[in-house]
């Protein structure tokens, strides 16, 4: 079996291209495809990354599809940039390793999940996550997106009514007049004005979460390492969870924040690869490892990342960003790893923004996911979805 050509393709889902999928389909000869997803769409950088994806397959046509360490190792090694990568190239061999390991899954007609070492679990519970965007569902016109105390609270009650016994907030992404903060305002000591504010954001979620549902701090890592230290004092009074990117992750800064804060660290999703990783590790300055399967090399290297956290006894929640061919594929490994801790159920999966655009999308029910026993990702993009795409390349 060769791959005998490779579409790559980005999805016109918002307003701009900056929030739109980037994904790829790797054909073969026999007649069996694969879809794979980059992570690198939203923010700022998405052509990159689709540009990354067109010239990483130019380079493995021909080759077997069902050799995913070769190719994996063979795009990391031949394309000078691979070692030490950032996201755009570790984006980029993620969406073409996902489409082999789909690829893979339907060759056996076993899910991936069974080619990972099998599932250790039936249920992965889940969180709703970024509640200060709201917890709106499809057809729901109007967000409340968090200003508040008040409404951080009311969104976590939309979430605990559905079952879920865990929610993430960023507590300090707009201030007290609802206008989004730069970095002038999130960086170096915070002001006793902004700690009352985030405070009080904390204490009304808390109040509404009860004893029984944990908090995770979301912090986009907009603050420095002396900010972090004041937020993760202050989460400590409020019981949270994990304290997710408190900073631009150095082990350094990371090293400080530990130092004076007891709140456990989440943080991932701007490491790239398991030697990234690995001095974080050592270090141990991460509790919650949150690698994105579709900027950290896609399955082959999460999974690697996963068995080297689990020898540090660090949990793993894979960051979940993407449409749902990403939830798709998360679940798929999630569900082999004996330190799975926690999936990240997206706001963004629920919005009118991501309908139309898979076969599937996949919803928990009462706060927990049951994963799908389709052959490969047990999911694809909608050819109408593909038809429609405002980048498109075909590579033979």
């Amino acid at each position: 079996m060769k791959i005998e050509k490779i579409e790559v393709f980005r999805l016109p889902t918002a307003n701009s291209r900056q929030n739109s999928p980037i994904g790829c389909r790797i054909y073969t000869d026999n007649g069996l495809y694969g879809d794979g997803e980059a992570g690198m769409a939203y923010g700022v950088g998405g052509d990159a990354a689709y540009a990354m994806v067109c010239s990483l397959a130019r380079m493995i046509i021909g080759m077997n599809p069902l050799q995913t360490e070769l190719i994996w190792e063979t795009m990391y090694k031949r394309t000078f940039w691979g070692q030490n990568g950032g996201p755009v190239i570790f984006s980029g061999i993620a969406a073409i390793d996902v489409a082999l390991w789909d690829i893979k899954g339907k060759y056996f007609k076993v899910p991936c999940y069974e080619l990972l070492g099998g599932k250790v679990r039936d249920h992965l519970r889940a969180y709703a996550s970024q509640l200060q965007f709201g917890w709106g569902m499809y057809g729901v016109s109007e967000q409340l997106w968090c200003v508040r105390p008040e409404d951080y609270a009311h969104n976590v009650k939309l979430a605990a009514a559905e079952g879920f016994d865990a929610v993430k907030i960023d507590f300090f992404d707009r201030d007290e007049n609802g206008q989004p903060l730069n970095w002038l305002d999130t960086t170096g000591f915070l002001t006793p004005k902004q700690l009352q504010m985030v405070e009080a954001r904390m204490k009304a979620a808390r109040e509404a979460a009860g004893d029984d549902i944990d908090i995770i701090m979301e912090n986009h890592s907009y603050p420095d390492a002396l900010g972090a230290v004041q937020l993760g004092r202050l989460a400590e009074k409020y019981h949270i969870l994990a304290f997710e990117e408190p900073n631009t992750p150095t082990t350094q800064t990371v090293s400080y924040i530990t130092k004076y804060t007891s709140v456990p660290i989440a943080n991932g999703k701007r490491l790239f690869s398991r030697w990234q990783y690995a001095d974080y590790f050592k270090q141990n300055l991460l509790q919650l490892a949150q690698p994105d399967i579709g900027n950290c090399g896609g399955i082959t290297e999460v999974k690697k990342i996963c068995d080297m956290a689990h020898a540090f006894d660090v949990g793993v929640q894979i960051h979940c960003a993407g449409s749902p061919l990403t939830t798709s594929i998360a679940l798929q490994l999630e569900c082999t790893i004996p330190n799975f801790i926690i999936h990240e159920h997206h706001v963004c999966n629920r919005m009118d923004t991501a309908q139309n655009l898979t076969k599937y999308n996949l919803q928990p029910e009462h706060g927990s996911f049951t994963v799908p026993d389709l052959p490969g990702i047990g999911n694809e993009f909608l050819r109408s979805a593909i038809d429609k795409a405002v980048l498109h390349e075909v590579i033979e």
